[in-house]
């Protein structure tokens, strides 16, 4: 078989499962597996797929169908232009995303420390340390397999002499130097909604990475009352939320009355998407 008619075999299965991007998704697996890129593909759509290629398309096809994420079954993903390693430990990073990580280095200057709480992949703060110098980042998650894929990710882009990763509740339970930054996109779907999700996200993403309790606010409540032990003061916060959340944290922020210059920063479709904050 070659090239066009794998790819028109892949997409149909894809279709007939009701997958919204199936030609995009049979592209990307397809590519992956004849260790190719879209421009080949496209010059040379005769080009003989072997055997084994063949066989093993068919079986990421078949995991596509069953919902899988295509970030799982290729064991990467892209984000803020670095590839991040991802299993089913750790959230698929979001080009949403990317605006907290914008936002946060807007504000982050050379030689600060950097706090990334529920760190996941480790996408947020090491992408904050690849794009400045002399940053340092302390991050924290809940999950040991989380921050074992976080650790291999600062291995691959060459930080981990630069980021430092501790397996607890949120914040960290020794004692430690205080940051210039926060940043985090804890879990914060509300626990009822989260069965109505598409099933690549309820089905395959960590459920502990996902719920935020009855009203999703449960982490962010948490993160703004006993941030400031660990921030120096003129230190900047940043948060992502959910599209319906950027009210309810800013408020939460205002109560607490340790916060000043509170702004929320929507996405590029108009959501809100990360609340701003400076601690006093």
């Amino acid at each position: 078989m070659n090239y066009k008619d794998c790819l028109d075999k892949g997409t149909e299965n894809l279709i007939r499962a009701g997958i919204t991007e199936a030609k995009l998704d049979a592209r990307l697996l397809l590519e992956y597996v004849c260790k190719t890129d879209h421009s080949t593909l496209f010059a040379h759509p005769d080009k003989v797929v072997s055997d084994e290629e063949e066989k093993l398309y068919e079986e990421f096809i078949a995991r596509r169908v069953k919902r899988e994420p295509v970030a799982y079954i290729l064991g990467s993903m892209g984000f803020m232009g670095l590839s991040f390693d991802v299993t089913e430990d750790v959230l698929i990073p979001e080009q949403d995303t990317e605006i907290l990580v914008e936002e946060a280095l807007r504000f982050c200057e050379d030689k600060m420390r950097v706090l990334d709480l529920c760190t996941g992949s480790g996408c947020i703060g090491l992408s904050i340390l690849n794009y400045t110098n002399e940053t340092k980042a302390l991050c924290t998650d809940i999950s040991e397999k989380a921050l074992s894929v976080a650790k291999g990710n600062s291995e691959k882009l060459g930080l981990s002499d630069r980021a430092e990763f501790v397996l607890t509740d949120l914040f960290p339970e020794k004692e430690v130097s205080k940051f210039d930054i926060l940043v985090s996109n804890p879990p914060y779907i509300r626990t009822d909604v989260i069965e109505s999700l598409a099933p690549e996200v309820k089905d395959y993403e960590p459920r502990l990475a996902l719920d935020g309790s009855e009203d999703g606010l449960v982490f962010y409540r948490r993160i703004i009352e006993d941030a400031g032990e660990y921030l120096y003061s003129g230190a900047y916060v940043f948060l992502e939320i959910g599209y319906d959340q950027g009210n309810d944290v800013k408020e939460l922020m205002v109560k607490a009355g340790k916060y000043h210059d509170i702004e929320v920063i929507k996405d590029y479709s108009g959501n809100d998407r990360v609340v701003r904050a400076c601690y006093y």
